[in-house]
């Protein structure tokens, strides 16, 4: 009978120290409690003397129990497994307590903006004029096909003049030059007129000596600059 009577309050204490085990610091007075109920039982086995001492007693060991096998920062780990104790609450730890250092997701890859691309046009205009000659036809013709090939692209057709006349004069000539090889382009070989822009520089941008008549004739001419869309 003396045996049952001690094993009774005994496993009834384990039971109760053992739900300890998950609680949080703020919970353990709840332990210290529940440890010294468990030691006035048992000394209340032997008399009631003896009550008190193991009311003490049990307070102690139900708290030092919860200390060790409870969570003080609620983080999943157990105090004594626990290698950073005080983790904030919600921050993701490994089985060790401490934070996972979660690498940042890679940035997303950001596009490159296509370089505009010059396309150099052999369509060169006699001395005042502004129409297209038929040897230039094959020069434009290279630029629609490529154009077609690539149709996500657009162009801007661009003419220049030597620098006889006035800049207004010559301002007004380049672009019709240009407005004449867009015409090509769109009348002859179906470029979508809403790919094509058509500007005039006049004399301004020279790329040989106006001073001869050679250089002149080289500076009558229209480019292209062919880019992509985004």
């Amino acid at each position: 009978m003396s045996m049952v009577r001690t094993a009774v309050p005994l496993i009834l204490v384990s039971g109760l120290l053992s739900g300890c085990a998950g609680l949080v610091e703020s919970d353990w007075p709840t332990c210290a409690a529940v440890g010294g109920v468990g030691g006035a039982a048992l000394g209340a086995i032997e008399s009631a003397q003896w009550a008190a001492g193991g009311l003490g007693v049990g307070a102690i060991t139900g708290a030092a129990y919860c200390w060790v096998h409870g969570d003080a920062d609620g983080d999943g780990v157990v105090n004594k497994l626990d290698k950073c104790p005080g983790t904030p609450k919600g921050t993701k730890v490994d089985a060790d307590g401490c934070p996972v250092q979660e690498e940042a997701p890679a940035p997303a890859p950001v596009a490159e903006a296509a370089e505009p691309v010059r396309v150099e046009l052999d369509v060169k205009f006699d001395f005042d004029k502004a129409v297209v000659k038929p040897e230039s036809q094959a020069d434009i013709k290279a630029l629609a096909d490529f154009m077609s090939q690539y149709p996500q692209t657009t162009a801007t057709v661009e003419g220049h003049t030597d620098s006889v006349g006035t800049d207004a004069y010559n301002q007004s000539l380049s672009e019709k030059r240009a407005g004449a090889v867009r015409d090509v382009l769109v009348n002859q070989y179906g470029v979508g007129g809403d790919r094509l822009n058509a500007v005039g520089y006049g004399e301004s941008r020279p790329v040989a000596d106006n001073a001869t008549e050679e250089g002149r004739a080289i500076n009558r001419r229209v480019e292209a600059e062919v880019e992509a869309r985004p």
